[in-house]
């Protein structure tokens, strides 16, 4: 998949057409991704023992078709490929050509 966590992008259809965000879940195997603020819906919860019912909002993951990354330029683009002389392997804008950086992936530690 050549989208990550933490990629700035946006969102090209659907009911949140227009939005820009950023990716904070990926999953390759059904080729989706999950957006910060974006495709939202409610998830309603019974009242259980002491606790009351409540309405959550949470992001549902969404299709990578929808989806479009923001160059540096602030214009929706596409990623392709580099192979550097090493034969590390770079993601670069195809409209503008430059090299896209990577944030380092932080996951949340379990106690």
């Amino acid at each position: 998949m050549k989208l990550k966590i933490g990629d700035k992008v946006l969102v090209t259809a659907g009911k949140d057409k227009g939005k820009r965000s950023e990716i904070i879940a990926v999953f390759p195997a059904t080729d989706k991704v999950s957006v910060k603020d974006v495709n939202l819906y409610f998830k309603h919860v019974k009242p259980f023992m002491d606790k009351p019912g409540e309405r959550t909002r949470k992001e549902r993951p969404m299709s990578v078709a929808k989806v479009a990354i923001i160059n540096d330029k602030d214009q929706a683009d596409r990623i392709s490929y580099k192979v550097t002389a090493d034969g590390k392997k770079e993601r670069i804008f195809k409209k503008t050509g430059q090299l896209i950086k990577d944030q380092k992936e932080t996951k949340p530690k379990k106690k």
